[in-house]
């Protein structure tokens, strides 16, 4: 039984998708001033932490469930299409799955946007579950932001 898979979500968001990008982009500095319940703070180890190779280490807040510290590379980033690829390169999530990249993409959409966000990954063995917890904590970090960005507007 092959161990690869992909997982996608959208969300709808309120907030303009030029806001999200711009959130999203700037993550290094405004997830965890906005989402310190989750995130305790995000390291630039090479580069910029925006640039294509960057790379980025990641404290998750006390409570996550699965994964206390990621490191991650940036792999593309298209500003016209708004679209962030990312890949995780050591921590936590390496000792479920032997390889885990992610896409985000914002889509305007009139006054507001939705945001895609897809893995494709493969577990480190067969029992070991699709990364569902790993989805539903980006859903919940959309929202979170969508919300942030309503209430310091």
């Amino acid at each position: 039984m092959a161990c690869t898979g992909q997982l996608e979500v959208e969300v709808e968001l309120k907030s303009p998708a030029d806001k999200v990008w711009g959130t999203i982009r700037d993550s290094t500095i405004i997830f965890p001033e906005a989402l310190s319940h989750d995130y305790k703070c995000i390291e630039v180890l090479e580069g910029d932490g925006k640039a294509p190779g960057s790379v980025r280490l990641i404290h998750y807040a006390e409570g996550s469930p699965i994964v206390k510290v990621s490191k991650e590379r940036i792999e593309s980033v298209d500003e016209a299409e708004k679209i962030y690829v990312y890949c995780v390169i050591e921590g936590d999530l390496m000792k479920y799955y032997k390889s885990f990249i992610a896409k985000v993409v914002v889509v305007p959409k009139g006054e507001s946007c939705s945001v895609k966000w897809s893995c494709e990954f493969e577990r480190a063995s067969e029992e070991i579950p699709e990364p569902g917890l790993i989805k539903e904590f980006a859903v919940k970090n959309f929202v979170e932001i969508d919300d942030y960005l309503h209430t310091k507007a």
